[in-house]
């Protein structure tokens, strides 16, 4: 396991520009879905020996029901000797933004993130399933979410939050800064790592993240959402989640909903 410590001013996540969006309000209804009961994100780099222990337990969790599994390399191991071929720095200031809402000084890699809140070494199987368990792993997120391709687009449907969603003090109020995220991945990609602490190595990923990408706000009312499907062709993608995610002062907190794309 490997930490850096959080510099004195931290940078929020920014949405990358969308191409194309439309929202109109729905009937009050939920939205039928297959449920998602948990979001795991893992962040690694290429650089940091501890990492490759994670990946197991990333493959296991992608292939359960109701788990969205996210990899998300970072950049900052870059200087050991290894330039992370998937890395993105937008992938360091989020795992830095959670790091500060929890009040934590260090980040670390490998590190799972659950649900936008609680974080477990993520080469450590028992205490990431343990956090699992007290997110309530049979139990769907609160939010229902249903994403589909519709001819040349992605269209998303976002439940309205009747009855009212329970949200952890923790995780602020929700508040109308709860916002939709189209989250374009690859679903698998083996990387032979040729220099630095890993060099020789074959890193094996699931889901990994290629960018993250604005759809919109989300009220707690029933909503609508579209984009071409272009939007999710970047950096070689070949699937995509969607994320309702609660924002507080600009940083990522829980995640209330998701929706799987093809193929996962």
């Amino acid at each position: 396991m490997r930490q850096t410590r959080l510099p004195p001013r931290i940078v929020a996540l920014r949405a990358l520009p969308c191409a194309w969006m439309a929202a109109a309000g729905l009937a009050p209804v939920a939205v039928r879905a297959e449920p998602v009961s948990a979001v795991v994100e893992m962040f690694t780099s290429q650089g940091c020996t501890a990492c490759p222990a994670a990946e197991p337990v990333m493959r296991d969790l992608a292939h359960k029901p109701g788990i969205v599994a996210l990899t998300l390399p970072v950049t900052y191991w870059d200087y050991l000797g290894w330039h992370d071929t998937l890395g993105l720095r937008a992938h360091n200031e989020r795992q830095r933004a959670y790091a500060r809402a929890r009040g934590a000084r260090q980040v670390m890699t490998p590190q799972a993130i659950v649900d936008g809140t609680a974080a477990a070494i993520g080469s450590n199987r028992p205490a990431v399933e343990r956090l699992l368990r007290e997110a309530g792993q049979t139990t769907p997120l609160p939010v229902p979410v249903r994403a589909e391709v519709q001819g040349n687009r992605i269209v998303v449907e976002v439940g309205a939050s009747e009855p009212a969603v329970p949200v952890p003090a923790k995780a602020g109020k929700l508040d109308g800064k709860d916002e939709v995220w189209l989250v374009p991945l690859l679903k698998r990609r083996e990387t032979e790592v040729e220099g630095g602490e890993n060099d020789g190595r074959v890193a094996t990923y699931v889901n990994v993240v290629r960018g993250l990408e604005r759809l919109g706000t989300w009220t707690g009312q029933a909503a609508r959402f579209e984009v071409p499907l272009s939007a999710a062709a970047v950096a070689q993608a070949d699937s995509w989640v969607v994320l309702v995610q609660h924002a507080r002062e600009g940083r990522p907190g829980r995640i209330l909903g998701a929706a799987k794309g093809p193929g996962l």
